[in-house]
């Protein structure tokens, strides 16, 4: 039962404090006191670079993130890292290039994708802070690295995802792998992905998924989605992003056939949308007591 809290650190700078019945504590300990037992940070390029995500400061950077690992690890919690491979927001409607690749041709792009991935995993393991997950791409049911990766190129997608899967395994073979779409209660289009992918021998251990319903269609279609690919794929199944119909969607997850349904991330509880958290940092307890009663249902293991 995992939370995407990547906006922490900018949050805690603005001087936002987290409490729970009036008393502050580290949003961490909180969130783990109902159940969350995982926690998603995304990591760009070059954030800090003036077309990027967080320009001077470089929020969301390797060094933000191995900070942000160690206080995890601290937490006794598991951690799933999310490359954009892009110094700003990568998602189905963008997939813009770091600035420093944008003249690469097609092999150094590949290597870039290796080498940028390898060394992000190589120093974070040698921290002892790796992550429990990986995922290559974020919402990549478009493909990543516009133009060259565009899934209407899936050779080309296809290679880039062989470079970084490469990449993590050979830092540590353990790491499960992610491929992330945003198709959650879209069955043509992720079966059209999955299926390409698999053709070309791309090797990856789950599928993720994002539901938003303004996007990606009702609950009955999520439902629908998620247990076909249960049952026609033998990767695992994720929901690594969602914000509304918390208990509805966790309920589909935990129930798919043969036991495929791993988990789910909740998107920035901390600030976003339907967060779990009022603008202050106070725990909204009604949406939190969602959770443990989620978690025991479903007994989630603490770690």
């Amino acid at each position: 039962m995992g939370a995407d809290i990547s906006f922490l650190p900018q949050l805690e700078e603005k001087g936002i404090r987290f409490s729970e019945g009036g008393a502050e504590k580290d949003v961490l300990q909180i969130l783990k006191d109902h159940g969350f037992n995982y926690i998603r940070l995304r990591i760009f390029n070059d954030p800090a670079a003036d077309s990027g995500y967080s320009p001077e400061k470089g929020f969301c950077d390797l060094e933000h993130t191995m900070v942000m690992a160690q206080r995890i690890k601290n937490a006794k919690m598991k951690w799933l890292l999310d490359f954009h491979y892009s110094d700003t927001w990568a998602d189905p409607g963008k997939q813009f290039k770091p600035e420093g690749w944008e003249q690469y041709d097609f092999p150094q792009l590949r290597r870039a994708v290796y080498t940028f991935t390898k060394n992000v995993l190589s120093s974070l393991k040698s921290q002892g802070t790796s992550p429990d997950m990986v995922q290559v791409g974020n919402e990549i049911n478009h493909g990543l690295l516009w133009p060259d990766g565009s899934f209407s190129h899936p050779d080309t997608l296809a290679a880039f995802l062989k470079e970084a899967i490469s990449a993590v395994r050979e830092v540590d073979p353990n790491i499960p792998v992610m491929l992330h779409l945003a198709c959650g209660g879209q069955n043509r289009e992720s079966r059209d992905f999955l299926d390409k992918m698999l053709a070309r021998h791309v090797g990856f251990d789950i599928i993720g998924e994002s539901y938003y319903p303004q996007w990606h269609g009702t609950l009955g279609q999520l439902d629908s989605n998620l247990r076909d690919l249960a049952l026609r794929y033998k990767q695992d199944i994720v929901v690594v992003e969602y914000s509304r119909h918390k208990k509805e969607v966790n309920d589909i997850v935990f129930n798919l056939p043969d036991q495929k349904g791993r988990g789910t991330f909740i998107w920035e509880p901390l600030n976003t949308w339907e967060s779990v958290f009022d603008k202050n940092g106070n725990a909204r307890d009604s949406l939190l007591d969602i959770y443990s009663e989620l978690s025991s249902r479903y007994k989630i293991a603490r770690q």
